[in-house]
């Protein structure tokens, strides 16, 4: 059981009118965390690219405790929160913690692997799901496809003569 850390200088560009790290930079570091953790343990780009599968988030939510402001160093967490028992589903674990420890937001990411040329959910190599193990939280949850069925929203559609301007 192990944490992954990637550390983030907050830039002008990642506040928002308030002064503080905007709700889009926390989507942003926890995204760039995942993309980091992922190159560094051999499922970067090239790999993902030979296999021909790539991670797809379903549903993200955050919960804030303390303002992050420019200039300060942050480190982003990642440890793995839920998985299938084929790997297929997902759910990563992110902490926002200031460099004295202080921890600012928790977010969970839920996902997917998808095929890339079929566009459609698939179950990853036998080498992501090494690594996913080493990353377990003590409290890792197994998901089935209930779990996908059992997010929040699901899709309305809407007929497109409403979007019609006369």
């Amino acid at each position: 059981m192990s944490v992954y850390y990637h550390k983030f200088e907050v830039r002008w560009s990642d506040i928002d009118a308030n002064r503080h790290l905007a709700n889009s930079s926390y989507v942003q570091y926890c995204a760039q965390a995942r993309m980091a953790f992922m190159a560094q343990h051999k499922m970067g780009l090239k790999e993902l690219n030979r296999w021909g599968i790539g991670p797809v988030i379903l549903h993200e939510r955050y919960s804030f405790f303390k303002e992050i402001y420019m200039d300060q160093t942050v480190y982003v967490s990642l440890e793995i929160d839920g998985v299938s028992e084929d790997g297929g589903i997902y759910q990563f674990l992110h902490k926002f913690y200031l460099a004295d420890g202080t921890h600012c937001a928790t977010a969970e990411a839920f996902g997917v692997w998808i095929d890339m040329m079929l566009r459609k959910a698939t179950t990853p190599p036998a080498d992501i799901m090494e690594v996913l193990n080493q990353f377990k939280t003590q409290d890792t949850k197994i998901f089935t496809k209930a779990d996908i069925k059992a997010l929040p929203f699901r899709p309305n559609d809407l007929d497109p003569a409403l979007f019609t301007t006369e």
